[in-house]
C-alpha cells in the first residue's frame, strides 16, 4: 500500500510540475499580458492544484488531506476568475493586444453595451 501512495505521489506531482513548467514556459514566450495572463491562469492553477493534492495525499493525514482539497477548490474556482477580472480591467483601461491576435471579442462585446 506505501507503495502505491508514493506512486500516486509521484504521479501527481511530476505532471503538477508539469503544468507548472508550461505555464512559465508561456510567461515567458507568449506576446501579451493577456495570453500569459492565459497561461498562468489555467496551467499554473492546474499545477498548483495537482502539487497541493500530492503533498495531501502524501501526507496520510484526512485532516491534511482535507485542507489541501480545500486549498485545491480554492485555486480552481478563484485563480481563472481574478485572471478575467484582471485581463478584462487591462482591456478597458486601453492595454493592446499584440499585432499577432486575429479578433478582439472584448471590443465587441462592449459596444452591444
Amino acid at each position: 500500500m506505501d507503495i502505491l501512495l508514493a506512486l500516486v505521489t509521484a504521479l501527481l506531482v511530476l505532471s503538477g510540475s508539469i503544468f507548472a513548467f508550461a505555464a512559465a514556459v508561456g510567461l515567458n514566450r507568449f506576446p501579451d499580458l493577456y495570453a500569459r495572463m492565459h497561461a498562468a491562469s489555467k496551467a499554473g492553477t492546474v499545477g498548483s492544484a495537482l502539487m497541493l493534492i500530492a503533498v495531501g495525499i502524501h501526507a496520510a493525514d484526512l485532516a491534511i488531506l482535507a485542507r489541501s482539497l480545500a486549498g485545491f477548490f480554492f485555486f480552481v474556482l478563484t485563480a481563472p476568475v481574478s485572471a478575467h477580472l484582471l485581463a478584462k480591467a487591462s482591456h478597458e483601461s486601453g492595454y493592446p493586444l499584440s499585432d499577432i491576435s486575429v479578433q478582439d471579442e472584448m471590443k465587441r462585446s462592449q459596444a452591444e453595451i
